[in-house]
């Protein structure tokens, strides 16, 4: 008996540990306060679509894939445009050193 309870409390914490995997080394107040700071809220939430996508949608579309990360952290630092409506209009430049981009890019991927 005692083994089966040691079994399933090890097959649970693997689960835990499994779930919360995506999120692991995920700074998420330093993502919450870039996104803050650099006023991307203004536009994105996290759940609903705004002006422009959701992280969530951002995240189903391009978790996964090779070269999501880079292709993120590039439209987040480099210039570049986005369609809002008819127009096409320049997309802000996250202001943060490398390690914050990438940090926050996890973070959306994680959503």
């Amino acid at each position: 008996m005692k083994t089966k309870v040691l079994l399933a409390s090890a097959v649970f914490m693997i689960s835990a540990f499994a779930a919360t995997g995506a999120q692991a080394g995920v700074d998420e107040a330093g993502a919450k306060n870039l996104l803050n700071e650099n006023g991307c809220l203004n536009c994105h939430d996290v759940t609903k679509t705004k002006t422009a996508r959701s992280y969530k949608k951002i995240a189903a579309e391009r978790k996964g894939k090779p070269g999501a990360e880079a292709a993120i952290i590039k439209h987040l630092t480099q210039p570049s445009t986005v369609k809002i409506g008819e127009d096409m209009v320049d997309h802000p430049q996250v202001e943060a050193d490398p390690a914050q981009v990438k940090n926050l890019v996890k973070w959306i991927l994680s959503r």
